[in-house]
Formats: structure tokens, sequence, C-alpha cells
């Protein structure tokens, strides 16, 4: 399987909630299930069944962490890009049907988040980017049909 690029940061925000959860997360949450498992009959206890259920998503999380970190590759940030899109640098759009303006930083899939400005380099749009220059038009699917974009500036 392909080592899936993640920047430094991502990579440590991931390590940064591993740890939160393992060694706060999972304590707290098994110490609610021993104090409602003194409450007596467990068939019938809502907060025993409520941390059992908080145990589990704990868990799910805890495993989904460990095996984004394991195939992950740390990818470093560009120091230049001289007008040319790559993985972890800064693409100013342009929507060439509404004139909208657009900022995105080009990231690993494990850490995009579009509210914050950054997408994937495997999302529709990521694609089309990758590998373009300042003042390349790119077309690019998306759930509302065909967008037509020119990139105004790529900043490392």
């Amino acid at each position: 399987m392909p080592r899936i690029p993640i920047t430094r940061e991502g990579y440590d925000k991931l390590k940064i909630e591993l740890q939160r959860l393992q060694r706060e997360e999972r304590p707290r949450v098994i110490k609610a299930i021993e104090e409602a498992r003194g409450h007596g009959d467990i068939s019938e206890n809502a907060e025993y069944e409520a941390a059992k259920d908080k145990q589990a998503m704990i868990e799910g999380r805890i495993q989904e962490i460990t095996e984004k970190i394991g195939n992950s590759q740390i990818t470093e940030l560009p120091r230049d890009v001289d007008g040319k899109v790559v993985f972890g640098c800064k693409v100013i759009v342009e929507d060439l049907e509404t004139g909208e303006v657009s900022s995105y930083r080009l990231v690993g899939p494990y850490e995009a988040d579009v509210p914050s400005g950054t997408i994937s380099v495997i999302s529709p749009l990521g694609k089309a980017l990758i590998g373009k220059e300042e003042g390349d038009e790119v077309k690019v699917q998306t759930p509302k049909g065909v967008r037509n974009m020119e990139i105004l500036e790529v900043q490392a």
C-alpha cells in the first residue's frame, strides 16, 4: 500500500490526539465503567451502558489514528515553489464563471479541512491543481458540475 503524504504539523496533531486518548480518555472511561459496575445490576444500568459506548468510541478512534500514523509519510513543505503547485503549497485560484477567489493549502487526506483552507492532494481540486503553474487554467469536476479555474498565485 502506498504511503499517504502528511505534513509534519498534521502528523504531530495525530500523535498528540493519540496520546491524549490513550493517557487521559481511556483511563477516565475505564474508571467510569468501574464506578457504574459498583452501582449494582449492570443489566439496567444506563451509566454503565453509556460508559461502555464511550469506551468503544475511544478505542475505535485510537485504532483509526494508529492506522493513519502507520500509513503516513511525512512530506516536508516546500521552501520555494517557483510558481508550480506542489504538496504543501498555498494556491490562490479564481473561479472563471463566478469571479470568486479562493485560497487553499494542499495537504494529505488525513489533515484536509476545507473550512480551514486545506484540501487534500487526492481531492478532485487537488488532483487538478498539482503540477500546474501560475496562470494555468484547470477544469475541476465538482458536485455542481465542471468548474473552470485559473491559478492566480502559488506560495510556499
